[in-house]
């Protein structure tokens, strides 16, 4: 009998492979990294009964054996025996979550179907057990043909009968295997069986279950999907409708007492047309961000999100991309810096490259000012049928127009600059649970901070900055305070090429603040009107009837456009730079983002000209 010298614990991360490891080796541990790679290697010393001493590896955690992550390289290469100095184990410890048992009998399936020595660890039984899990190892054992061993590591449950395993496994192959076996039939085995293997289980794990077959269903999945974002922009309409005008009324009332105590002169209008109309016009949008993020949030502590990620991996496989790619571009519906920041969980580089790229189209929540300004002054508020509003389903649109718009330049990309295949893509999924509200609240609360720091900080300074630039110098009489400015001299400058797509002097002039923050845009033309008013009247007409009585439906059509594509605040530039180590690519960010926003502006103003709208 050939000796057993080497075993590896093998098995999906989270399976509770490093406790299992402790417990069967104890202090007898040393961890190094392998040769010529920054992965660690974990080994250590487990006694066998019969006294004789085995090295026991514990191997990083691993989805597939083709996988690309350096982590899952090294797994592969260990198992295969292509480690240089390294031999191929003689066992294989496959470690099984019993309570997530068909996710990881897809990657058990596949090392099982090596046709080497291998031992089932089905741990953590006990919180199979505490989810309402009642499982027949025995079952387990005939369907894979190896020995099934269950065990709770943190309790040393089952560990001697494991280690009894380990060591007649050496001279006992896989009783059956299938090799060559594809990853779908591989998870269409697991299902089968998961199912046999499970004698019983709690109405709330069936339920579960249910929740998964109709959430996770190939066809019904993505209409629920879709229409629960339908819904979500509908509320953040007709919900924040009665709050934000609560928030411009206080900002109304606190600009009129400040015209009655202060006399007119340059400190009056700094505050009034400066500071208050500037930030007020766009802290009145708060309520919109607290229900926006309050449905993403609930969604996320729920565990949907996690399975909404799911059934956008078969959708973006057609662009190239996987949907690990669906985590760090929803994140950028919050703001695109951590989005970009959450792409290093993707493995392979030109995925995350292709993700990092197409992460500004993503409409994050500074956007939404701009679209809830537009929309509020040029689309009625009425219903279109069915209790759905028409300016819920316009912003629905803008949204999706986003979504569509990354997953062609994506495809683009992946065809040309970032050519490559797409990845593969498994991720643990959560169990379904009720949002805590302590957790809401606080999660809502950070967001609305981070709003309003936002506005009494980028937004302040701005502001100031532009009112001072519109103010000075002063305008002679009869002459038009903006145009004899600093500031106005720009905007006539540019507005020379943003004229062909619609777009006139003050968005010029917008245009540029904008690229500190999206907010900006808003309060730019807030500032830019209160100082171009010529009298008390005009000066407390709300923005949103100013715009609706100097521009044109077709120039309020291309400027959302512009913003679906134009690029995000100039952090998310740095942000890039620093994820990609160069200036490269925000450079080619910047350029592809620009020339998408004047083309979409411009093919967007001349058709809605040509319908006569």
């Amino acid at each position: 009998m050939t000796r057993l010298r080497t075993a590896a614990l093998v098995g999906n991360p989270n399976a509770g492979k490093s406790a299992l490891f402790n417990a069967l080796t104890g202090a007898r541990q040393k961890i190094a990294n392998y040769p010529g790679v920054t992965v660690e290697r974990k080994a250590g010393r487990l006694i066998l009964p019969s006294g004789e001493p085995v090295e026991l590896l514990d191997l990083p955690g691993s989805y597939a054996l083709d996988a690309v992550s350096p982590d899952e390289v090294v797994t592969r290469k260990a198992i295969l025996g292509e480690l240089s100095g390294e031999a191929a184990p003689q066992v294989l410890v496959i470690v099984l979550d019993a309570s997530n048992l068909e996710q990881h009998l897809v990657f058990a399936q596949e090392v099982i179907a090596l046709g080497r020595p291998c031992v089932v660890a089905l741990n953590m039984i006990d919180l199979a057990e505490r989810d309402g899990l009642t499982i027949d190892p025995a079952a387990l054992e005939t369907a894979l043909g190896v020995p099934v061993v269950a065990t709770v590591a943190v309790r040393r449950r089952g560990l001697d009968q494991l280690v009894a395993a380990i060591a007649e496994a050496q001279a006992r192959p896989p009783e059956h295997h299938r090799p060559h076996v594809d990853m779908t039939e591989r998870r269409v085995t697991a299902h089968a069986i998961a199912d046999a293997a499970i004698l019983s289980e709690t109405k709330r794990h069936r339920l579960h279950s249910r929740l998964d077959r109709v959430f996770l269903h190939p066809w019904l999945g993505p209409l629920i999907l879709f229409a629960l974002l339908f819904v979500v922009f509908q509320a953040v309409f007709a919900g924040a409708a009665p709050f934000a005008d609560a928030l411009q009324g206080l900002v109304d009332r606190l600009t009129a007492v400040v015209r009655g105590a202060l006399p007119a002169g340059l400190p009056r209008d700094l505050l009034t047309d400066g500071i208050l109309s500037g930030v007020g016009s766009v802290v009145v949008f708060l309520p919109q961000i607290v229900i926006l993020f309050f449905f993403i949030l609930t969604m996320e502590a729920s565990g949907y999100m996690a399975r909404a990620a799911f059934l956008m991996d078969r959708m973006m496989a057609h662009v190239g991309l996987s949907g690990r790619s669906f985590i760090p571009l929803l994140s950028s519906f919050a703001c695109a810096i951590p989005g970009i920041m959450a792409t290093r969980s993707i493995s392979d580089p030109k995925d995350r490259l292709t993700t990092i790229l197409i992460a500004p189209l993503m409409t994050c929540s500074a956007r939404l000012p701009v679209y809830g300004l537009i929309i509020a002054a040029f689309i009625p508020r009425r219903s279109v049928g069915l209790g759905v509003g028409l300016q819920g389903l316009v912003l629905f649109a803008l949204y999706v127009f986003g979504i569509v718009a990354a997953m062609i330049v994506a495809l683009v990309l992946r065809r040309s600059v970032t050519k490559g295949a797409a990845s593969g893509f498994i991720m643990e999924l959560p169990k379904y649970q009720m949002p805590r509200p302590r957790d809401l609240a606080l999660g809502l609360f950070q967001r609305a901070w981070i709003f309003l720091r936002r506005a009494g900080t980028i937004i302040f300074t701005v502001t100031i900055v532009l009112w001072l630039l519109l103010n000075f110098p002063r305008a002679e009489a009869g002459q038009d305070q903006v145009d004899a400015s600093v500031a106005g001299h720009i905007a006539n400058g540019l507005a020379v090429v943003v004229e062909p797509i619609g777009f006139n002097r003050d968005i010029a002039l917008a245009l540029i603040p904008a690229m500190a923050a999206r907010e900006v845009a808003v309060s730019s033309l807030a500032t830019s009107y209160a100082v171009s008013a010529k009298n008390d009247t005009e000066q407390a007409m709300k923005l949103g009837g100013r715009l609706a009585g100097q521009w044109s439906l077709p120039t309020a059509l291309a400027f959302l456009a512009w913003f679906v594509f134009a690029p995000q605040c100039l952090s998310t530039i740095a942000v890039t730079r620093r994820e990609t180590n160069g200036w490269k690519w925000p450079g080619f960010m910047l350029l592809y983002l620009f020339a998408l926003a004047y083309i979409a502006a411009g093919i967007t103003y001349w058709s809605a000209v040509a319908l006569g709208l």
